[in-house]
């Protein structure tokens, strides 16, 4: 059997790219590695490293990728792809990520967000059931076992074991307040729709001015889940005043009621914060990367913010065996890092 490098220059040298230097663009949460590929002429391509054995799949990406360019919409072009390898050789969309554009220019903050947010009432247009197969479902059947992940691996790791009893009772009472959302038209979801995973490209016209990047997990779900998703994201923080103008954007924009809209994005936001809380302990106990846990009093702040609305407030009594992400519980985490399977 060969080895992956052997493979992996295989693929770059069937492609045509095997004149070209390599240097390492980013890994990520999962698997997967990226590195920009360049030619003596100065063309550049990303390359997508996405081992198969460690459970990684690249099709879905091709998939979801060509869905979103029919739409008008900038995801990268696949120049070459391996399905069976992993490998993908893709568009070079450049290293403007929103999150370090906002960094050199804060003036930019809402021309981003509100370009952002078009993007979003453009894809939502959008019939999901034109994807082959059709995207799975994120229902509440789906969604509340995800949202546990905050007992399974925050509570775990912060006090030493899981309440069984209190992660039940939460869970009961959150699939009940969950399911009047599923009745809502679905809409392909990317789920990690954030500023470091969005490229400014402003030199493109309207909504292909915003690059989309790892959408490979796409389902299909409710309309306010991506907006929660870069409105209240893990990584940096949007002004009060940006999310409540974006919310009134993507309302007006759409046929979306905004009573009905901020009721489900707040319970939504609550589910994808909760589970992040879990999935950010879990990266530092299970898989050594403890820089995740710095990011955790940020979602631990969205989860109070979302516990707030009226819907979600009746949850917040079966939530007090999380506890407040204060130095010592912070510490206790990291001191576990990488020593779980």
């Amino acid at each position: 059997m060969k080895d992956r490098t052997t493979l992996l220059t295989q693929f770059i040298d069937a492609a045509g790219w095997q004149t070209a230097s390599r240097t390492t663009v980013a890994g990520d949460a999962s698997n997967r590695r990226y590195d920009r590929l360049t030619k003596p002429g100065g063309d550049t391509a990303i390359l997508m490293d996405a081992p198969p054995d460690k459970g990684e799949d690249v099709r879905p990406f091709v998939r979801i990728a060509t869905f979103l360019r029919s739409q008008g919409l900038s995801a990268p072009a696949v120049l070459s792809q391996d399905g069976i390898h992993g490998f993908l050789l893709l568009e070079d969309l450049g290293d403007d990520l929103f999150a370090r554009v906002l960094q050199r220019d804060p003036a930019l903050e809402l021309p981003l967000y509100q370009a952002a947010t078009d993007v979003l009432v453009s894809l939502h247009r959008a019939q999901p059931t034109e994807l082959a197969p059709a995207l799975a479902t994120y229902d509440a059947d789906m969604m509340t076992p995800l949202a546990a992940l905050a007992f399974d691996w925050y509570q775990a790791g912060a006090k030493g074991a899981v309440s069984v009893e209190n992660k039940s009772q939460f869970s009961a009472a959150f699939h009940a307040a969950l399911s009047p959302l599923d009745a809502a038209e679905p809409v392909l979801i990317q789920r990690d729709y954030h500023a470091e995973n969005l490229l400014w490209l402003p030199d493109r016209d309207g909504t292909a001015r915003v690059g989309l990047l790892d959408f490979q997990d796409a389902m299909a779900g409710h309309p306010a889940y991506d907006l929660v998703s870069i409105l209240q994201d893990a990584r940096r923080d949007a002004p009060a005043e940006i999310e409540a103008q974006m919310m009134a954007r993507y309302t007006a924009a759409t046929t979306q009621d905004p009573t009905d809209f901020a009721r489900a994005y707040a319970l939504l936001g609550l589910q994808r914060n909760l589970r992040i809380l879990g999935v950010f302990a879990r990266l530092c106990i299970r898989d050594g990367k403890a820089h995740y846990v710095d990011l955790i009093p940020r979602v631990w702040s969205h989860i109070q913010t979302n516990l707030k609305h009226p819907n979600a407030a009746p949850l917040a009594d079966l939530l007090t065996g999380l506890p407040a992400p204060d130095v010592e519980t912070l510490n206790r985490i990291k001191s576990q890092c990488a020593k779980q399977p």
